[in-house]
């Protein structure tokens, strides 16, 4: 499946265009390969626009999809939830859409989400669960939140799936579905627009089919430039962190994750295992529930008071553990965050990027944690699971991007380069290096 890159050369030698292009992806948007993908299409006004289109602009009237908390100018904002569809229009685009929007892209519609974002699986009670992509015999879960924006990429609906990252919501379906998946340093691209589950962790950023079309994404998103470079991997300090990454590993995941430090050490690189012992302190910082459930509740409570019986009870449940949080709590919270991220980027100063698995698991089948209370443990066992890799970073303020290691015939499994705030530049030098590694 060609990426954004290549696509777009192809309609400026004009070996297609992008007219065609839509059409097509239209095509596998409508498809059994997208059932619950979209929660709201906007497909005849999308082919005007491909038809449009400039070949020459950065996206060249090329697909994008928007997850379902994005404002959409003139529909209204649900997130994924129904006590939510009815609610005013938005009257202007999120920044986030805007930006695509004036780069070229075209959206053909609104993706479906964990209701208000608030899980890593993908389940959703009311607009249905999109299935994997990965497997045809056995349906599996999407990951999430970012859902329905994963399936449209990994499926061939869109070259960007625009999401939003507060524990790992665009790199947990990226690795899932086998594409790639970039969190950003949070301040660098605007959340405005966008319905928030935590103010202090929310990232906007995206998936795409590779990490040449991660930088495009994101430098549209920030409005600033990468300087990637081109450097061997030779030229990078690599650290492996084995604490906590590693707990309740699956052969598969294992398997894939060596076989790539394998590949990558065939290419040059200079990789080491630290410790990182701050790690082990995040127990203790987040005991009072974290910052995602007291903010959460602090926006939620009064919906929830109007409309709790329309949530999913699972999300409902999340949210309402925020409910028991004190103020000093809460401040101490602030204080030991911004301590931890101190020592934490002190340790990682002489690498260039951290190596982890994105996630433990591959993605169970969507039957062992579909709604229903009988499922609940299980749902909220893999849930976990799901979320404590890629969380790290979101608590960090960090950068990472996940991108694909598993081996044609295997489940996928993501290989996540991350490091601390405003290295994303250098993590994406490492990605392009990786890549090209790793696909040899």
């Amino acid at each position: 499946m060609n990426d954004l890159h290549a696509t777009r050369l192809d309609l400026l030698a004009g070996g297609t265009d992008a007219r065609t292009k839509m059409e097509r992806a239209i095509d596998i948007s409508r498809s059994d390969a997208c059932a619950h993908a979209f929660t709201r299409t906007m497909f005849d006004e999308a082919l005007s626009s491909a038809q449009a289109s400039d070949p020459a602009s950065r996206l060249a009237g090329l697909a994008f999809t928007a997850k379902d908390l994005f404002d959409i100018e003139g529909q209204p904002t649900p997130a994924g939830s129904a006590v939510l569809a009815h609610a005013p229009a938005a009257k202007a685009d999120a920044p986030a859409v805007a930006r695509l929007r004036a780069a070229g892209g075209v959206l053909t519609g609104r993706t479906n989400m964990t209701e208000f974002a608030f899980s890593g699986v993908g389940v959703n009670p009311h607009h249905g669960t999109p299935a994997n992509v990965s497997d045809a015999a056995v349906p599996r879960i999407p990951g999430g939140s970012s859902s329905g924006a994963a399936i449209s990429v990994a499926s061939g609906a869109a070259f960007i799936g625009l999401g939003s990252d507060t524990g790992g919501s665009i790199r947990i379906p990226a690795a899932l579905n086998g594409i790639v998946g970039f969190k950003n340093t949070a301040r660098l691209t605007p959340t405005t627009g966008a319905l928030p589950l935590s103010t202090t962790l929310d990232t906007a950023c995206a998936m795409t089919r590779s990490v040449r079309d991660a930088i495009t994404a994101h430098e549209i998103l920030a409005a600033r430039r990468v300087t990637a470079g081109n450097a061997p991997l030779s030229a990078y300090r690599l650290a492996v962190v084995k604490k906590l990454f590693f707990d309740g590993i699956e052969p598969a995941v294992a398997t894939a994750f060596e076989r790539s430090l394998k590949a990558l050490r065939a290419a040059g690189a200079r990789i080491v295992e630290i410790e990182l012992l701050e790690l082990a302190e995040l127990g203790a910082i987040n005991a009072t529930g974290g910052f995602s459930a007291v903010e959460a509740y602090a926006w939620h409570r009064l919906l929830l008071e109007r409309s709790g019986a329309g949530y999913d009870p699972r999300v409902a449940q999340r949210i309402l553990r925020g409910a028991t949080m004190k103020a000093h709590e809460y401040i101490d919270l602030i204080h030991a965050r911004r301590s931890w991220i101190g020592r934490v980027e002190a340790a990682l100063e002489p690498f260039d990027a951290v190596l982890s698995p994105t996630v433990p698991i591959t993605a169970p089948p969507i039957a062992s944690v579909a709604p229903g209370a009988e499922r609940d443990e299980e749902f909220f066992r893999v849930n976990a699971l799901l979320l404590r890799n890629p969380s790290v970073i979101n608590m960090l303020d960090g950068c990472a991007i996940s991108l694909p290691c598993h081996a044609p015939g295997e489940l996928p499994v993501g290989l996540m380069l991350w490091h601390a705030a405003l290295h994303d530049d250098a993590v994406l030098a490492v990605a392009l290096q990786t890549e090209r590694a790793l696909q040899k």
